[in-house]
């Protein structure tokens, strides 16, 4: 798909058919794989794996995030409509985030992520110094 091409086209029986090229600058798709992708958002998907939590067992699952960078992020994942708040009346009132449906079919993608991630970072870190010490620009 090139820029100039449309993304929504029309067959008269289905409705309107949404063809989305990640690669165009111009796809809205850009947008979803931005927020998905952020800093924040894949270590959310991962703390949440296991079902919902409270902000503060959140902040403390996802190591070094501040109070109001947490609450920008998980805004917009419930904007996106990956996780859902729920409010619990009582003193004090409860409130717990937790994946809905669709954030849920993120968690294998981010496990497969984080699992690169994590049995690859001696390779990374390895070639991260031989490319600095090599004076590379």
């Amino acid at each position: 798909m090139t820029d100039t091409t449309s993304y929504v086209t029309e067959d008269r029986r289905a409705g309107p058919l949404i063809d989305y090229d990640v690669m165009s600058p111009r796809c809205p798709s850009r947008t979803v794989l931005r927020h998905v992708v952020n800093r924040w958002s894949p270590l959310v998907v991962m703390a949440l794996h296991d079902g919902p939590l409270r902000f503060s067992d959140l902040r403390c699952r996802v190591g070094g995030v501040t109070p109001k960078v947490l609450t920008q992020t998980l805004r917009s994942m419930e904007r996106d409509g990956l996780l859902e708040r729920t409010e619990t009346s009582g003193v004090p009132p409860r409130v717990d985030y937790g994946l809905t449906p669709l954030g849920a079919t993120l968690r294998g993608p981010m496990t497969t992520l984080r699992t690169w991630a994590q049995d690859h970072a001696d390779q990374v870190l390895a070639a991260r110094e031989a490319y600095d010490a090599a004076g590379a620009p």
